[in-house]
């Protein structure tokens, strides 16, 4: 890729959790894109549970691109971000933000749950194979119905037994639940694959359960997969080519 001696700073917003693994993820993640993008300054900030905020990683800058890691819009990316925008804005006005979009959905998400499940020893498209795509869940039923539609397209595109959704919280179906009614519907193996950025609560719940419900396998979390740090570097370049900065729409 080009150098870009000028281009402004990633500024990558997590949800963040009191899990210290979740931190650690992210940042595995983030030091890919400084791998890709040696000459691109590239700053973490946290949404809740650990520092900095947005407006403290934001600190120092005139210019700077706003990327949620999160992987359907819902509140976090509809109201928290760009609230938080508006405040530094309001506070800086020559403070030039640009806010991206949410990291899905999109086909390199796929390719990384692919690539996680081939790591637990699942081939793709194995028509043997029934997929539980599970989510974190939201309380915004618009995200939950992308999640969905993530589910039907992946079935679409490959030859699985099935691939269907379920929900660590929020919303039904519960990963345990669709394991169990797959089972129960004659599906030769049932694996999970979790669409969850990071390790933690919902991650070790999901594994928990589904496993105890008969899952014959769980996939890992996507966590630094080499598709999203391709992804973060698209949705820098969109959010980048923005003509006016997100934080004051």
């Amino acid at each position: 890729m080009n150098a870009h001696p000028t281009a402004p700073p990633l500024i990558a917003v997590a949800h963040g959790s009191r899990d210290p693994r979740a931190a650690t993820a992210v940042e595995a993640l983030l030091d890919g894109v400084r791998l890709a993008r040696p000459d691109l300054g590239v700053r973490t900030a946290y949404l809740d549970h650990a520092p900095p905020t947005l407006a403290r990683a934001l600190s120092g800058l005139d210019e700077a691109v706003v990327l949620p890691l999160l992987l359907t819009a819902a509140y976090h990316s509809r109201v928290d971000i760009p609230a938080a925008l508006r405040e530094a804005s309001a506070r800086r006005p020559l403070l030039r933000a640009r806010l991206g979009p949410t990291l899905g959905p999109h086909p390199l998400l796929v390719a990384a749950l692919e690539r996680r499940l081939a790591e637990a020893g699942v081939e793709a498209g194995d028509p043997e194979t029934a997929v539980v795509l599970v989510s974190a869940g939201s309380s915004d039923p618009r995200a939950n119905a992308v999640v969905a539609r993530v589910a039907r397209s992946w079935a679409r595109r490959r030859s699985w037994w099935s691939v269907t959704a379920a929900y660590a919280s929020a919303a039904a179906p519960a990963p345990a639940d669709e394991v169990v009614r797959l089972s129960r519907a004659g599906a030769p193996r049932v694996v999970v694959a979790p669409y969850l950025l990071a390790p933690g609560h919902f991650a070790d719940k999901v594994r928990r359960d589904t496993l105890a419900a008969g899952a014959d396998r769980v996939a890992d979390v996507l966590g630094p997969a080499p598709e999203l740090v391709t992804l973060l570097l698209e949705r820098y370049e969109q959010a980048a080519r923005r003509p006016e900065p997100a934080a004051t729409a």
